[in-house]
């Protein structure tokens, strides 16, 4: 079975949970079998996704331009600033945006999930 893969996109209490409970799985691997889990990599990976292929195709623009048009980086924007070094600044800037809107969107959309599936772990219901 591939590490990513769900064995079972059961809930806790259906057949596939049930029968990881009994054959003596560990929790952690219940979990894995629960729906709650496999919510939360489908809404972790509905942002990252999106996020990395834009991030990506950001920086190769940067470098294309860069390799192909160097007299465009070369035009001066304010004094000793060009477009190169702009385009260099803002790959620092939009790394640190992606962070902090994955930050925001996490506390959002992930954390409650997480919290409600820890508490269940740590409580034995699974």
């Amino acid at each position: 079975m591939a590490l990513f893969q769900p064995a079972s996109k059961g809930a806790s209490g259906t057949p596939a949970a049930r029968t990881a409970v009994r054959s003596g799985a560990s929790g952690y691997e219940t979990v894995r079998a629960s729906r709650d889990f496999w919510t939360i990599r489908r809404r972790f990976e509905s942002f990252i996704v999106p996020a990395c292929v834009t991030f990506l195709v950001w920086y190769f623009l940067f470098v294309i331009i860069a390799v192909f048009a160097p007299g465009f980086m070369r035009v001066d924007v304010f004094e000793d600033v060009n477009v190169g070094l702009c385009f260099g600044v803002l790959q620092f800037v939009s790394t640190f945006a992606i962070a902090l809107a994955y930050r925001r969107w996490a506390q959002r959309r992930l954390d409650p999930l997480s919290e409600r599936l820890r508490q269940r772990l740590e409580a034995g219901r699974y």
